[in-house]
């Protein structure tokens, strides 16, 4: 194995255990990389400031550390919040999502850096959640209120998990073909720029720290991870990870509730 020089990690189900907390195993596994000149890179599909807590519980709010944030549409520089790269979407897709939403019945919000916004009166008690969750300030603003150049770095359809599952076969392919659609969790639908990924946005990071592919580890559990463990040499699927990403993984390691990610960081170490 060539020597690690990038970890990559996603949050949910991976790095945080069941009670949205990092393990002292895990904390200290991270700390004893960084140490070790290795680039720790937690990828999520939070913002920066809701992940910037457990940046500074991990020593890595700091500058030349960087993160993966809206599931690759955003690589910045912790603490400067410099932007690495960027891939939104434009106003008109949040106006095809909202169209779409309003068919199948189901609510929708849009997140940029700064605040979420959702276009439904109703606000939905996810969209309150997921709010809260990523740090991010909600308002609820009628599309007619946007200005047409507003940008976005995902759009959500979000709601009951059983409206979202039989949402999401009513996808049209045409618009699969357009946008990275990724349901990530029982209760929504993420919808980014097609470069969107996990994968993509490590293989731009790692060529802008000049690192190589096979130098990089990622650890995942879910099927927006899929594409981070296929680019990195060496990809790791959490003992609690769906069977897509454990199928394509190339080592495997416990549980989020068992410290699964700093069990995986000490067999490198």
């Amino acid at each position: 194995m060539s020597k690690i020089k990038l970890i990559a990690i996603d949050m949910d189900g991976t790095l945080l255990n069941d009670q949205q907390v990092i393990s002292p195993e895990n904390k200290a596994a991270i700390k004893a990389a960084d140490a070790a000149g290795i680039q720790v890179v937690l990828a999520s599909g939070r913002p920066l400031n809701g992940l910037r807590k457990y940046l500074e519980e991990l020593n890595l709010w700091s500058e030349e550390h960087y993160t993966i944030t809206f599931n690759g549409a955003l690589v910045q520089e912790n603490k400067t919040n410099a932007t690495i790269l960027e891939h939104t979407i434009p106003f008109e897709t949040f106006q095809t999502f909202y169209d779409l939403s309003k068919t199948l019945n189901i609510h929708i919000h849009a997140e940029d850096k700064n605040a979420m916004y959702t276009p439904n009166k109703d606000i939905n008690r996810y969209t309150v959640l997921e709010s809260a969750l990523v740090d991010l300030p909600l308002f609820y603003r009628p599309l007619a209120e946007f200005e047409p150049t507003h940008r976005f770095s995902k759009v959500m359809m979000i709601d009951d998990p059983k409206l979202i599952s039989a949402a999401g076969p009513k996808i049209p392919e045409a618009l699969h073909d357009q946008y990275y659609i990724v349901n990530s969790t029982p209760y929504f639908i993420e919808v980014m720029n097609k470069n969107v990924s996990k994968g993509n946005a490590i293989a731009e990071l790692a060529s802008y720290l000049n690192i190589q592919q096979d130098e990089i580890m990622a650890i995942g559990d879910e099927r927006n991870d899929l594409t981070m463990l296929e680019y990195a040499g060496t990809g790791v699927a959490m003992g609690n990870a769906v069977p897509q990403v454990k199928a394509i993984a190339n080592k495997h390691t416990t549980d989020n509730n068992e410290s699964g990610v700093g069990k995986a960081i000490q067999t490198i170490l």
